[in-house]
């Protein structure tokens, strides 16, 4: 007892001194300005020592005693930028598919195995305008992964099937881009700056990957991986001259081949003032973004544009948040920049999200915070808060001997001089509040701004059209191939709606209109990636026709449930309901447009045709397609129940990038309370069974 006393009296005692601690420092607390700051350790630079092989290879090392590891970086002059327009997104492939793939000698599983073992690391990459290889070892492994490494530089596998898991990735990628907001209106300020069909705005598509061959990426791995146009870095543990000692032996050999000429086209880009909109059924506020071409970093003005960067959207000093955040009140994070590229012009663009009914408002208040940057100099507080900003901000990008490698690499790559950074800080000290409005003046165009709105029209109105014309920005992703190829035959119309009726009148025997149906029954999904290659799960759905449906799943996950409802497609999960995307609404809504009954109820307003008959599983139907569909369906009727065995279609595939065939088979009719079901339905993918779906009960209400 007095042990638990003693111990209650020690917890109180701690609590009191932590709150009376507590209570002390928040009395004491200062503003973020009047803080002082002990000085920095210096940072000494450590030393960069190069050399170059007789094959053009150039070497970069950097000693560090502190771990036993030694990184290994290559980078190499290719990218996207080579790619012509037809095969954009052979880079990517390659780039993925020269570390996934494994070597000649080295597959790719003994590969990941044998990395797994030593805790090793070997990737690779292909960017915009430069492929990168990297090699993570202990010091120990050196020995054995570097002639690895080489092998994976030189002789990649390639294997056929990599390549296609790959563009199956690629293509996913393709049929996401439209998911996110912030995304969308990046890529398509992008486009809208560069313009579509210029290198720096087109975009990969599904068409352009389908096209890519394993011989294409062969071909582009050999030029771009060459001797003459290669940069490798190492930092770690060794001594410099026994380093190079062993690189020169194991590169020596390495091909020189030939140079890489990259061509970075001129922007012809005209100021003017735009308004573009992208619909986006699934929000609730309006991404706003707006601006114009950018400039070069090479620009002599180029420290007075980064001061100006910082006072008009650097943090919570910035103009921008001070006016729309904290005065305004319309967004949290507003954000933007002038920007400066190497190779070629960068982007000036400032950013807001922010609710739809003040969308407008934002507009007018982003070019307010412009125009008074250049209407009058920003005081001597927010130049010197400016610099300090950035100017500490700059340890950070040398805090480390691998930082201090990259950025060697980086500024040689670039064609900048070694002394970059002290002749930018040199000169960002002597930038006045002069400078920040004459740049601001002179490179700045609010009247000549593009404007970009992702957003909700229905929310966002009218509220635009004060700004000019608003054009309407397409961003729906192509889909190769016709889907109506298969379709093509010509066919008896008249003869067609007199099968459609004797098939309307097999589903619906009674007279009586047909309000909703409840199918309770069970869902399987066949895929090998499942265990024993299918999975089975409970399902209920109910339909108000022509165009009301709910479906709940009761998943290992929980119960799922998809709704349709007035246009809108929703899913619920976990409690959590959640708006679907517009191309997900639209195809919920299509697959019940094409429902048999749906047809059936609408036989009046279709358009049928008769193709004649056809033979399947040893008995002979009636073709009749429905060409008023998205897509058109064919209905296979059976000429003696009138009832349909099977219905196909042509739709696209994001999986695939490439139209595949869906058929469904019609089975195990029964008659209930007026109408015709079929209580199994089997439904395949260009010939393989992807589901079916086994009915116990269904209620009909008329």
């Amino acid at each position: 007892m007095v042990t638990n006393k003693l111990k209650l009296l020690f917890i109180l005692g701690i609590t009191f001194s932590i709150v009376g601690l507590s209570v002390a420092d928040t009395s004491a607390q200062k503003r973020y300005d009047q803080l002082a700051y002990p000085q920095l350790n210096e940072f000494n630079k450590p030393e960069v020592q190069t050399f170059t092989l007789d094959n053009g290879i150039q070497f970069y090392l950097v000693e560090d005693r502190e771990l036993p590891l030694i990184k290994m970086r290559v980078k190499v002059k290719a990218g996207e930028i080579q790619i012509g327009n037809h095969k954009l997104g052979l880079s990517d492939v390659t780039g993925e598919v020269m570390r996934s793939g494994g070597t000649k000698s080295i597959p790719s599983d003994s590969l990941n195995q044998l990395l797994e073992n030593h805790a090793a690391s070997m990737e690779t990459g292909m960017g915009f305008n430069s492929g990168s290889a990297h090699l993570n070892v202990l010091k120990q492994d050196l020995d054995l992964f570097l002639p690895i490494f080489i092998d994976l530089l030189r002789n990649p596998a390639f294997p056929e099937e990599k390549i296609e898991l790959a563009k199956k990735q690629l293509k996913s990628q393709i049929s996401r881009r439209n998911d996110d907001q912030g995304q969308i209106a990046s890529r398509e300020f992008t486009r809208l700056i560069y313009g579509k069909q210029s290198v720096y705005g087109r975009l990969m598509q599904y068409a352009t990957v389908n096209n890519i061959k394993r011989d294409d990426v062969v071909s582009y791995h050999e030029q771009a991986f060459q001797g003459k146009d290669m940069m490798i870095g190492v930092v770690g543990d060794f001594d410099a001259d026994t380093m190079k000692a062993r690189l020169t032996e194991a590169f020596s050999d390495y091909p020189a081949g030939k140079t890489n000429q990259l061509k970075y086209p001129p922007v012809g880009y005209e100021y003017k003032s735009t308004v573009n909109f992208i619909h986006k059924s699934n929000v609730n506020q309006s991404l706003v973004r707006m601006g114009h071409i950018g400039g070069k970093r090479k620009n002599p003005d180029y420290a007075t544009i980064q001061v100006l960067n910082n006072v008009m959207s650097g943090g919570f000093s910035g103009r921008l948040l001070q006016k729309i955040r904290t005065e305004l009140g319309l967004s949290y994070s507003p954000g933007g920049q002038y920007g400066t590229n190497v190779f070629y012009p960068g982007l000036f663009y400032l950013s807001v999200r922010t609710k739809s009914s003040s969308t407008a408002e934002v507009i007018k208040a982003v070019k307010e915070v412009i125009r008074n940057l250049q209407n009058e100099k920003i005081t001597q507080k927010e130049l010197e808060d400016a610099k300090s900003q950035f100017l500490n901000s700059l340890v950070f990008r040398y805090d480390s001997h691998e930082e201090v490698l990259q950025r060697q690499m980086e500024l040689e790559y670039e064609g900048l001089p070694a002394n970059t950074l002290e002749r930018f800080v040199d000169s960002l000290k002597k930038v006045t509040r002069e400078d920040i409005q004459a740049a601001a003046r002179k490179y700045l165009k609010p009247d000549k701004m593009e404007i970009l709105v992702v957003g909700n029209k229905d929310q966002v109105g009218d509220q635009l059209k004060q700004f000019g014309k608003v054009n309407t920005i397409d961003i729906s992703i192509p889909e190769p191939g016709d889907q109506q190829s298969s379709n093509k035959a010509e066919g008896d119309s008249v003869q067609g709606k007199e099968w459609l009726t004797r098939m309307s009148k097999a589903l619906l025997p009674s007279d009586r209109p047909l309000d909703r149906i409840v199918v309770k029954g069970t869902a399987t999904q066949f895929n090998s990636r499942l265990p024993g290659g299918k999975m089975t799960i409970d399902k209920r759905t109910m339909i108000d026709f022509p165009d009301q449906m709910k479906t709940e799943l009761n998943t290992p996950q929980g119960t799922i449930v998809m709704k349709l409802q007035d246009g809108k497609a929703t899913r619920k999960m976990n409690g959590k309901v959640t708006r679907l995307p517009g191309s997900a609404a639209k195809q919920i809504k299509n697959g019940l447009k094409r429902n048999y009954l749906n047809v059936a109820l609408s036989k009046d307003t279709m358009k049928a045709v008769y193709l004649g008959e056809t033979t399947f599983r040893d008995s002979t139907y009636v073709k009749l397609r429905i060409e008023n569909l998205d897509p058109q369906v064919t209905f296979y009727i059976d000429p003696e129940t009138y009832l349909p065995a099977a219905t196909s279609y042509t739709r696209f595939s994001s999986r695939k990038g490439s139209q595949v065939n869906i058929k469904t088979y019609l089975e195990n009719w029964n008659i209930e309370n007026g109408l015709a079901y079929p209580f199994t339905q089997k439904s395949f993918s260009d010939g393989s069974q992807v589901s079916q779906t086994d009915v116990e009960k269904i209620n009909v209400y008329h």
